[in-house]
């Protein structure tokens, strides 16, 4: 079987996983602990408005009332920040300085949802105030930065959830969960897509940011294929353009491991994008289809019974949660009351990130 790199969600793998750390006495009284100083509901606030999730994290956030008490969210930019009481979603949010939200003691964690090229100084300011983060894909165009910002949050014991929403689809959480328990035999490939048609402000509002579609969305599907197999060896990039306006609009990666191949599209000029997203994993022993992407529906494939399916082709639908990043803000809770950790620690992040870069063809390093 492959490597693989993401925990099973799994309720054998749960309950492996809950004895393991019964085992663990001082290190569960210390979590439980910390999780009784900890009162429901956490102050939390947001950096940043202008990422293209920023609405719907504050949202969830908001959607979570047991959960999240959101204090004030601060804009950078004057534009932005005026536009703000009237929002629907950002409507009703005391609008504060950053140095104000930042010097909060009561906040236990701030969502930002900057400028992708803001995001990662932003996070650093964030963690040296000593709150948690929640930090919107990809994380910024340097990687030196990145990565040194990603392990100063470990360093200081202080959670940094990047903003991957497939994490926390059931749909993706079974297929961690037969890859991990050996379902699908090894992985030989990956084959996934991410389009939609964009219109012509979005084409002109991503024209000025480097790496195209693939940058802007191919995050979410690379996360996975890096917590299923790991860092490629290498990565091979590639962009034809269908338009002339200099938005490279149709890119290809190939993530390339010792036994696998992973292709990953994204296509901006497709009129059926949406419906069409789809992640597809193929083993020596079945494979696993989710199509469309979030869409909760799947086709499992097996050459013998596993997980307490049947030998043979299976089309699953599952039940979707009620908001589309909900799941990341109630893990997010959990991990800050320390109830548990955050399953994706600085070196996935880190991984994930240069494969981005590369598959982007923005790779600098070595």
């Amino acid at each position: 079987m492959s490597s693989f790199h993401f925990p099973s969600t799994g309720r054998r793998s749960f309950l492996a996983n809950a004895s393991r750390f019964l085992t663990l006495g001082a290190v569960l009284q210390s979590w439980l602990l910390r999780a009784k100083e900890v009162e429901l509901p956490m102050p939390c606030g947001q950096i940043g408005s202008a990422h293209p999730h920023a609405a719907g994290k504050m949202e969830a956030m908001r959607n979570l009332p047991e959960l999240w008490r959101v204090v004030g969210i601060a804009e950078p930019d004057a534009g932005r920040r005026a536009a703000l009481p009237t929002h629907k979603i950002f409507g009703g949010i005391p609008l504060l300085e950053q140095d104000a939200l930042l010097g909060m003691p009561a906040v236990r964690a701030i969502a930002v949802e900057t400028a992708i090229g803001d995001s990662t100084a932003t996070a650093l300011r964030v963690l040296r105030a000593a709150k948690h983060v929640h930090l919107d894909k990809p994380g910024g165009f340097d990687h030196s930065a990145f990565s040194a910002m990603r392990l100063e949050a470990e360093e200081r014991k202080l959670a940094l959830q990047m903003g991957y929403m497939l994490r926390y689809n059931p749909a993706f959480e079974l297929l961690f969960t037969a890859v991990k328990e050996g379902w699908l035999g090894e992985i030989t490939e990956i084959d996934c897509s991410m389009g939609k048609l964009a219109d012509a402000g979005t084409r002109a509002a991503l024209k000025s940011q480097p790496g195209g579609a693939m940058f802007e969305i191919a995050g979410h599907l690379i996360d996975v294929v890096v917590a299923l197999l790991g860092k490629p060896q290498r990565v091979e990039a590639f962009s034809t353009p269908a338009q002339t306006d200099g938005f490279p609009d149709n890119q290809l990666a190939v993530l390339v491991y010792p036994k696998a191949t992973a292709c990953v599209r994204t296509n901006f000029v497709d009129p059926f994008g949406g419906p069409r997203r789809r992640f597809n994993v193929t083993g020596t022993q079945g494979s696993f289809e989710i199509m469309p992407l979030e869409s909760g529906q799947l086709s499992l494939s097996l050459s013998r019974e596993c997980g307490g399916y049947k030998k043979g082709v299976h089309s699953v639908r599952l039940n979707m949660p009620r908001g589309r990043y909900d799941a990341e803000f109630m893990d997010l809770a959990r991990v800050v009351r320390g109830e548990k950790t955050l399953a994706w620690g600085a070196a996935h992040d880190i991984a994930v990130h240069e494969t981005i870069l590369r598959a982007a063809g923005l790779w600098k390093g070595a």
